[in-house]
């Protein structure tokens, strides 16, 4: 996943935050949690914490991890997601 197509998503969770919060809200999680693996990933390597590294490293996957889940759930009609075409580049922000 591309900082573009991070940053395409994030604006259309900010432009239907009203319709789906709970997922604006979700989406803010993952970008949280690979925030605090881009950032402490230097930060437990220096401390020499070797548990801490691997998990900030785990971190670094969490949209690649979120995104892949969705569209399973997606592809099997199990709950709907309406900003894929967003990030598969098929659709522009409202």
């Amino acid at each position: 996943m591309t900082i573009s197509q991070l940053a395409l998503m994030k604006a259309w969770m900010v432009d239907h935050r009203w319709d789906a919060p709970i997922e604006y809200h979700t989406f803010d999680a993952v970008l949280t949690l690979w925030l605090m693996g881009w950032l402490g990933a230097p930060a437990s390597f220096m401390l020499d914490a070797g548990w801490a590294v691997l998990a900030c490293v785990a971190l670094f996957f969490t949209p690649v991890a979120y995104c892949a889940l969705r569209r399973r759930l997606h592809q099997r009609q199990r709950l709907r997601c309406d900003w894929l075409p967003v990030i598969d580049g098929q659709l522009t922000r409202r």
